[in-house]
């Protein structure tokens, strides 16, 4: 008897566990995108048309779709309320074909910026003819530009002939010049990019030239896409903002102060694009808040002691 009421307590509780676990489900707020799915093709230059359908997100909120390849950003596909349905949008001209695309679908403004609703739809293809036929045009210019062998071979002769004479010119000179005085020349800092203003706003020293950087909104999620740049180089390619952290991994010269510098492709509904970042070597770790819109940038230089 004691046997048989334990079993009977141990299925009450798992109902019980079960209920409560639907029941805290269906209070989160989801998406769920209809169309594109994994047998979409998408055919540019046609407009094309998405289809979802939520729960426990409102009518006259909006939600925000991207088009993504890679997990990069490659297109915005725009803002729409929540009805369901959307068409008419028009695809980048310059996407290129492939079958790794997905959708991702963001609530905005969530009543609870803990429980976001985000979407990802399987991957699908794209087809896109035009932008095929100039990469294939693109390829054959460039194999039509390298040079002969034949020239190059002339060329590395002349640069022989021309190394055997170079020292004895080389030490006269060298023995009419007089040695100039030294002086310590400034690291060069950059001071605009692609147009922008870039303004310098801490100095780090890190142990270590390979440092990891965490990124995420530091203000309200509306839409920012932002990159980072180091040295001029970007190392982050248009990140859409959220409130988790997203980890990077990279490099720094230890050769030279590293700048490092926010640049926003959008301004979401509350500019300016505001980021928090958070730069680690595995001993000391620094915290920042950086800020750029379409004519400025923010920036840290990071050198490696």
């Amino acid at each position: 008897m004691t046997l048989l009421m334990r079993q009977i307590h141990f299925i009450f509780l798992s109902a019980l566990l079960l209920v409560s676990t639907i029941s805290f489900a269906q209070d989160i707020a989801t998406i769920n995108i209809v169309s594109p799915n994994e047998s979409t093709v998408w055919n540019i230059p046609d407009k094309i048309a998405l289809q979802w359908n939520t729960v426990k997100i409102d009518t006259s909120k909006s939600i925000r779709f991207f088009l993504v390849r890679n997990e990069m950003v490659v297109q915005e596909l725009g803002s729409f309320k929540n009805d369901g349905f959307e068409d008419g949008i028009e695809l980048a001209k310059n996407i290129g074909s492939g079958n790794r695309y997905q959708v991702v679908a963001i609530e905005l403004f969530p009543d609870d910026k803990f429980n976001i609703a985000k979407k990802a739809t399987p991957f699908f293809s794209i087809i896109n003819a035009a932008s095929d036929e100039r990469k294939k045009k693109q390829q054959l210019a460039n194999v039509n530009t390298v040079t002969p062998k034949n020239k190059k071979s002339r060329s590395k002769a002349k640069k022989k002939a021309k190394e055997k004479i170079a020292p004895k010119r080389t030490a006269v000179v060298q023995a009419e010049k007089k040695p100039e005085p030294t002086t310590e020349s400034k690291p060069e800092v950059r001071d605009s990019f692609d147009g922008r203003k870039i303004s310098y706003t801490k100095e780090f020293e890190f142990s270590s030239e390979d440092i990891v950087i965490k990124i995420w909104d530091h203000g309200r999620q509306d839409g920012d896409i932002v990159s980072i740049y180091l040295n001029g180089v970007q190392v982050i390619k248009k990140y859409y903002l959220t409130y988790w952290k997203k980890e990077f991994k990279i490099k720094l010269d230890p050769t030279k102060s590293n700048d490092l510098f926010l640049y926003a492709h959008n301004l979401g509904d509350s500019p300016p694009n505001t980021v928090s970042v958070e730069i680690s070597d595995g001993e000391k770790s620094e915290n920042i808040v950086l800020n750029s819109d379409l004519k400025s940038c923010e920036a840290v230089l990071i050198s490696v002691k």
